[in-house]
């Protein structure tokens, strides 16, 4: 089994953020960091960075720390930040178009390179330098940029149908941002961003006063 295999989903959903902030460091010029420092940064509790870091292997040392060009460099190898991925969103409403105007998409290793419609008003047409094609072009799409990734934000009716297709084409994780449960192969994977399901949460952890580990 890989190391990736072993790590908790949990664990791994932190590890972005710890590449983020080795990154801001590396660039900063900066040796060596404590796990303290790490999280007075990140606002994460110093065992948990050191549980998360330890399921990588032996990255820091007692009374040393953690170095930072070594954990920025294994970071961005282990994240594949060292590579470029395709990615291509399905639907154009206004969460699509939302994520389409962000910036997040420009980053040296995501790279959307189409958005797929069904309303003739938008294909063809392009947004944000992304280009938006018939949803009947998915898959010949998908095949000719060797898409990894599709982020799916689809009304729900269709969701599943969508999907089906995703997974046929080859696309090997979905970011779900539909509000239902997908049904996919093992080898495909997804993560769901349901934003009401969020909010939820939050006013409940408010009015409860409870702290968010995760």
């Amino acid at each position: 089994m890989s190391t990736e295999h072993k790590i908790p989903r949990v664990a791994a959903k932190r590890l972005p953020l710890y590449y983020r902030y080795f990154e801001k460091l590396h660039i900063l010029g900066v040796q060596r960091v404590s796990s303290t420092q790490i999280s007075k940064e990140l606002q994460i509790d110093s065992a948990t960075i050191r549980r998360d870091l330890s399921y990588l292997g032996e990255l820091g040392r007692k009374g040393y720390g953690y170095s930072v060009n070594y954990l920025f460099n294994f970071l961005r190898e282990f994240l594949k930040h060292d590579r470029m991925t395709n990615v291509v969103i399905v639907g154009t409403g206004n969460l699509g178009r939302a994520i389409l105007q962000y910036n997040y998409y420009r980053s040296r290793n995501t790279n959307i390179v189409a958005a797929f419609d069904n309303d003739p008003a938008v294909i063809n047409r392009e947004l944000d330098g992304v280009p938006i094609y018939s949803i009947d072009r998915l898959e010949e799409i998908i095949e000719t940029y060797e898409v990894e990734i599709a982020i799916l934000t689809v009304p729900s009716e269709v969701a599943q149908q969508i999907t089906d297709r995703l997974v046929v084409a080859g696309i090997k994780g979905i970011l779900n941002m539909t509000p239902i449960v997908l049904i996919v192969p093992d080898k495909v994977l997804t993560h769901n961003v349901d934003i009401t399901l969020e909010l939820q949460t939050l006013i409940y952890y408010i009015k409860n006063d409870v702290e968010d580990e995760a």
